[in-house]
């Protein structure tokens, strides 16, 4: 038996490891998200500042691993076997909840993930303690757990949402009053004094917050408490007379050191308060096996009061896992994916909406468009009209591309995402109140864009629809780790050895799986398969060349996913057939995204080459009347599969095979002479209209005759007779598209 925990030492250093990579790819976000969304510094440079904040603060944080020892469960009621027990589930559960929220591209609470295992854990362990005692009920469970923490954090998770949201839209919106987005002029004659408050806010978060772990915060800890005042406006004075030498001798602009200060300063309390949610749980598991190894006492009699104690010092350790969490923040494609999650719904202009909106987002938009509205009517419209003036943004005639490689906001608004950020969780920190880092800064950013109008007419059901999905997340992430947490220790009590054995063999599986995934989807596409691409010509040639590349793309995919669907039915595989739908889904996201493009198109385009905007625009209709086509045949025939309808008769199979057959032959051509751009071979693809519709045609007749003599299936019929008409759509949308082109070039 002793064996055993010798091994869990082990699993839990490896679970460690594992814990900080899927930790900082999740908590990047936290510090990543301003710097990188106002390009204020170049992303070297703030990789850099992010790194060098995150070391200081690791080396720094071993005050705060009592979370994990004793700040959610009372150790001296626990027994080291069961400790362990604990710590293995709460490992498990974390790694895995954190992952699945990275793989999603969902920024959560690394906090609140480790506390609620935690809490899951510990409570399931007591219940099953009491249920074993003949003296104990469910009363008892008060003695084992720390009630009134968890009571706290929940919420603190409440109220760092709201707050955090509407005091970041507040001083946002009073900022930009005062400095408009035509700032230029105005920081240069007093932005100072505006940098010398937000590195005041900045730098009295990085004392209350980024160094509360460091050991001679003890020593200055009561004058902080005592002379609030003195400190602020000392460091008021400071950073202000500091600033005004930066800008008026160093000519350096005074809002990008905010930025850089403020991104040290997150990335230092991340570090510095955060690490024990990935570490802390096994070193407190390394603690509780050293006292129990040289205890002689069995593991099941050894009470952990132990870990009421002090923590010792790991600077070794520390430093260790600084230097992972430095090493994923460089090379972590799914922390970039989480940044770029927040900085997409925080986008002052238009970008790509990476969430579809649904009741809920429409209901908040209608609501608060009223709202603002009953409220516009009460100001007087002079006063409305000075302040939509500060609101206005630069107007730019920019191309689509040159429009997205802009800053997704302005240097002010990252200025204030990180001081009021840094405000809030001071005096979070000096209330002794529990918050989230992640709540408290991705609702700043938020309540900034809101503020901004960032979330216009165009946008706002998808940045609300993405908001509201993220916070739902973060409610679901106390709840699941609560659930899971408890389901696994329950299990790892009535299998031990074994059952933690296969749950770390699973929970291996499950991160190689979602990573392998995750490399699969950001991976280069297989030729022919490659995205199809936006006009940027401005010429009727060029917009010929460009749009013929995409149709011989979309050909080739359309090829591609009619044979799948045709293979899936034949082999009744609803596993190729969902393959298919989702291929659909891809091609048709992308046909949608060159329709989306038209505005940008369109105005680029110069007087002479307007009438090309007339062919593309048919182009897009043909593709679209395409894409439709193969989506009903995908969707009804997974349905059908997948609904573990009667398999297709033989007949129909080779019916619908030599349709395919016939169809696969004109595509090939087709897309040879797009590729290729040999225009004239489309004639000879027009003489084949009428075969394929003649087939067609023909086999929805001998269907009509099986079905009178021997057809006994009517979802069948119905699914065969769909998937020919479909069939028949999808050859008339291919020939329609290619007369448009063979047509315009007769024209030139």
């Amino acid at each position: 038996m002793d064996s055993i925990f010798y091994m869990m030492i082990f699993a839990l250093a490896a679970l460690a490891v594992v814990d900080l990579v899927v930790g900082v790819s999740n908590d990047a976000v936290n510090f990543l998200n301003s710097a990188i969304g106002s390009k204020a510094i170049s992303f070297r440079n703030v990789m850099i500042i992010a790194s060098v904040g995150i070391l200081v603060g690791a080396v720094f944080s071993s005050g705060m691993m009592e979370v994990a020892r004793k700040g959610i469960f009372v150790p001296s009621k626990f027994y080291f076997d069961e400790i362990m027990f604990i710590f293995m589930a709460v490992m498990i559960g974390d790694i895995l909840l954190l992952d699945f929220f990275n793989t999603l591209g969902l920024p959560t609470s690394t906090t609140v993930s480790i506390v609620f295992n935690l809490l899951g854990a510990a409570v399931v362990m007591a219940l099953i303690k009491i249920g074993l005692s003949d003296e104990q009920t469910a009363a008892d469970l008060s003695t084992y757990i720390n009630t009134a923490k968890a009571k706290e954090i929940i919420l603190g998770i409440v109220l760092s949402v709201f707050i955090a949201f509407n005091i970041g839209m507040i001083v946002q919106w009073l900022s930009r009053l005062v400095f408009t987005f035509q700032y230029e002029k105005k920081v240069k004659n007093f932005g100072f004094l505006f940098a010398g408050l937000c590195l005041t806010a900045i730098g009295y978060f990085i004392v209350f917050k980024g160094l509360k772990g460091t050991p001679f915060y003890a020593n200055i800890k009561d004058w902080l408490e005592q002379n609030p005042m003195l400190l602020i406006g000392g460091m008021f004075a400071f950073w202000s007379v500091l600033m005004l030498i930066v800008d008026r001798l160093l000519k350096v602009n005074v809002l990008v050191v905010v930025i850089g200060v403020g991104t040290f300063g997150l990335a230092l309390a991340f570090a510095g308060n955060d690490l024990v949610n990935f570490i802390g749980v096994p070193m407190a598991a390394w603690h509780s096996y050293e006292a129990w190894s040289i205890s002689g006492v069995a593991a099941s009699e050894f009470s952990m009061g132990i870990l009421s104690e002090s923590v010792p010092a790991e600077p070794l350790l520390l430093t260790i896992s600084g230097i992972i969490m430095t090493l994923t923040l460089w090379l972590s494609k799914k922390a970039r994916r989480v940044v770029d999650t927040a900085i997409n719904l925080s986008h002052q202009g238009d970008t790509v909406e990476k969430f579809q909106p649904n009741l809920l987002s429409r209901s908040i938009v209608k609501g608060s468009t009223n709202l603002v509205n009953l409220f516009g009517a009460a100001i007087p419209a002079s006063i409305q009209a000075k302040i939509d003036q500060s609101f206005q943004t630069p107007t730019l005639e920019l191309s689509e591309a040159d429009a997205r490689d802009l800053p997704a906001f302005d240097l002010i608004r990252a200025s204030i995402n990180l001081a009021v950020a840094g405000v809030l969780i001071s005096i979070a920190t000096g209330m002794k109140l529990p918050l989230s880092t992640t709540y408290v800064t991705f609702m700043v950013a938020m309540g900034t864009s809101l503020a901004d109008r960032a979330w216009g007419r165009e946008s706002a059901v998808y940045r609300v629809a993405g908001v509201v999905k993220v916070i739902g997340g973060w409610f679901m992430t106390a709840l699941f780790a609560f659930l899971f947490a408890g389901t696994l220790v329950y299990i790892i009590h009535l299998g031990r050895g074994a059952a933690i054995a296969v749950l770390l063999i699973l929970t291996a599986a499950l991160i190689i799986r979602n990573y392998l995934k995750h490399r699969q989807e950001t991976a280069a596409p297989a030729a022919g398969q490659e995205g199809l691409t936006k006009a940027a010509s401005k010429t009727v040639q060029g917009i010929v060349e460009e749009s013929s590349d995409n149709v011989a793309k979309s050909i080739y995919r359309t090829s591609r996913i009619f044979n799948g669907v045709v293979e899936g039915l034949s082999n009744h595989d609803a596993p190729e057939l969902k393959k298919m739908v989702k291929r659909v889904a891809k091609l048709e996201d992308e046909v949608d995204d060159l329709r989306n493009h038209l505005f940008y198109f369109i105005k680029s385009l110069d007087d002479a080459s307007v009438r090309g905007s007339n062919f593309y625009i048919m182009v897009l209709a043909n593709l679209t009347d395409i894409v439709q086509s193969l989506e009903l045949l995908a969707k009804k025939s997974f349905k059908h599969v997948d609904n573990h309808h009667k398999p297709l008769s033989k007949s129909q199979i080779s019916d619908l095979a030599e349709v395919e057959r016939a169809l696969a032959k004109i595509l090939v051509d087709v897309e040879t002479a797009f590729k290729t751009q040999n225009f004239n071979k489309l004639s000879e693809c027009l003489q084949l209209k009428s075969s394929i519709i003649t087939l067609v045609s023909a086999k929805v007749d001998a269907q009509i005759a099986r079905t009178r003599d021997e057809e006994n299936s009517p979802k069948n019929t119905t699914l065969y007779f769909n998937l020919l008409l479909e069939s028949k759509d999808l050859a008339r949308g291919v020939f329609s598209l290619i007369e448009e082109y063979h047509n315009g070039m007769k024209g030139q």
